[in-house]
């Protein structure tokens, strides 16, 4: 219903940034089974169904933008967070293969891969670090920027700024790839 009215009201869908909110940390074996099912669901599924909905148009109008927010965990698994590694890296072999099939069509489809933003969501990952260890959330801070090489946690304007590239005609010729943003932290090539 809510793919209808957007469509109705605007003409159609050109740029689809797909994100959901982060899953719940925590260890491969301290996950209950149903969390893994539900979080796969929630992670992976919905967001393939709602980009189904807007392919056709997309494909159609010779043009769409399709920019899926990961984690920079698929690529690096981040310590304490098994369900976002695993389920955020489903994704990257979902892009790739439809990066492959709608490409001549003028739609291209990328993950960006955040590492350490500014976020509420990072706040909440430090201070349940911070809980976790015994230390204070300063401590977890200073700890964590000392890990990437830029020294410091990436703005969410710089990371803005990356996706809004991604999603604009300048960026036609990038496709099925997976973008870091991320000050250097992943360290392979």
């Amino acid at each position: 219903a809510l793919f209808a009215a957007a469509t109705e009201s605007l003409g159609g869908v050109d740029i689809l940034v797909n994100n959901t909110g982060g899953p719940p940390p925590g260890t491969v074996e301290a996950q209950p089974t149903d969390t893994w099912r539900s979080q796969f669901d929630t992670m992976v599924v919905r967001l393939i169904e709602i980009t189904n909905l807007c392919l056709p148009g997309m494909r159609q109008n010779g043009w769409g933008r399709i920019l899926t927010l990961a984690s920079s965990g698929v690529q690096q698994p981040i310590p304490n967070l098994s369900i976002s590694n695993t389920i955020r890296s489903a994704l990257v072999g979902w892009n790739k293969s439809l990066s492959n099939e709608v490409a001549a069509d003028g739609v291209t489809a990328n993950i960006l891969a955040p590492g350490r933003i500014n976020t509420a969501r990072t706040e909440q990952l430090d201070a349940a670090a911070a809980k976790r260890q015994g230390k204070t959330v300063a401590e977890i801070n200073a700890a964590s920027r000392a890990t990437i090489p830029a020294g410091r946690y990436g703005d969410v304007a710089e990371f803005g700024s990356v996706a809004a590239f991604l999603v604009s005609t300048r960026a036609s010729y990038i496709t099925g790839s997976v973008i870091r943003c991320d000050g250097g932290s992943i360290r392979s090539v």
